[in-house]
């Protein structure tokens, strides 16, 4: 009884949970903010509406012939087995209803795939699981991760407004002018995908694909991955700002500023030894913001599946290889190559981190001019 009365109340509190979510849920495809999404929009209502029509005309024959010809008026069945005429009706007719829909069908995907005359070209890779972009001919790159807190996603804060669609850094396009894209992948398949733009194209690993976008209106344009890519592929989000031609050459100039103040603070780094205090400190962050998820804060990594550092021969004797590992990844296996998503200072602390946390105490110290050398083909 008490189990009865339990689906009998949790029932309905199901149903009126679902019917609220379902409230805010759009029920149509988004039309999109760029003159593309707008034609894929109405190409889609074109489509329904022809459906639609099909579906009413062969159920309204369908019901009327039950409901006319039954047996019970003593209607006799008539008899066309193998009509020629008929078999050339009911394939003539979806042919060219076919051909009626194909027409602006067409129009529409050549238009999508049309990325010549492009003003600005980006580079978008794909890695497990973050995404990187690369201005093409203007020397500015970076990775996007998400931006949500882990607090969020474990449910102990309230989530945001814009919970698993935040990242630290988002793509910067300018307005009014047509932004080509190249998809590609380091590791496995990932899709970039901005419903926006309409535009959702697969990165595959040693493939480039293509796309791109025109949007008008300034503003936050914000997507996914929408290609299963792993264990943390529901946080792997696209957020772009759309920017007037102005303050987009604005971020574009202090980007670039950035970037050489970085490479000229790096040049400045090889020539000093940071204490071990110093790269403990900055390792452990470093080690907590990349490394922690899959190998463990406690560095014992996951049986089977993540590799231990605590304790492994990588970590206690083999100083090169273990640069190398950092840097480049390792082929085959979830291990990312981190040459380019953390700085020569982070890189050396994390690697000095992981040899003399957790009891490994190697008492070894790994300078920004030991990565540096080992990314040069240096290494020892």
């Amino acid at each position: 009884m008490t189990k009865t009365r339990c689906l009998r109340w949790s029932l309905p509190t199901l149903l009126l949970a679902a019917t609220a979510n379902a409230t805010d849920m759009p029920l149509n495809m988004t039309q999109g903010v760029t003159e593309i999404s707008q034609q894929v929009y109405q190409l889609h209502m074109t489509i329904f509406w022809i459906c639609c029509v099909i579906g009413a005309v062969v159920f309204g024959i369908m019901f009327w012939s039950i409901v006319r010809h039954r047996k019970a008026r003593g209607v006799q069945p008539a008899q066309f087995h193998e009509s020629t005429r008929v078999e050339i009706l009911w394939t003539a007719i979806p042919v060219v209803i076919l051909i009626i829909m194909a027409i602006p069908a067409t129009k529409t995907l050549i238009a999508m795939e049309d990325t010549t005359e492009a003003d600005v070209t980006v580079l978008v890779t794909g890695s497990q699981w973050k995404w990187h972009y690369k201005y093409l001919n203007q020397d500015v790159e970076f990775y996007s991760l998400l931006a949500t807190q882990k607090e969020q996603i474990n449910n102990k804060f309230a989530k945001g407004e814009n919970y698993l669609l935040e990242v630290d850094r988002p793509l910067v396009i300018p307005t009014g002018k047509k932004v080509r894209f190249l998809m590609t992948s380091d590791d496995v398949i990932h899709s970039w995908w901005v419903p926006a733009f309409a535009v959702k194209k697969d990165a595959n690993p040693g493939f480039i694909n293509e796309s791109w976008t025109k949007v008008d209106q300034p503003g936050v344009y914000r997507g996914q991955c929408a290609e299963l890519c792993g264990k943390d592929h529901a946080f792997m989000p696209i957020v772009v700002v759309a920017k007037t031609p102005a303050e987009y050459d604005a971020w574009l100039n202090a980007e670039q500023q950035r970037i050489a103040k970085a490479k000229a603070e790096e040049q400045e780094l090889l020539a000093m030894n940071m204490s071990m205090d110093e790269l403990m400190a900055v390792g452990e962050r470093t080690y907590i913001a990349h490394c922690a998820a899959c190998h463990q804060p406690n560095g014992e990594g996951l049986a089977g599946i993540f590799p231990a550092l605590k304790g492994s021969a990588l970590a206690l004797h083999d100083k090169a290889g273990h640069i190398d590992v950092v840097l480049n990844g390792k082929a085959g296996t979830a291990m990312q190559a981190y040459g380019k998503q953390l700085s020569l200072k982070e890189l050396a602390a994390v690697i000095t981190y992981e040899r003399n946390a957790w009891g490994n105490n190697t008492g070894e110290l790994v300078q920004a001019a030991d990565v540096h050398a080992a990314a040069q083909g240096k290494g020892e």
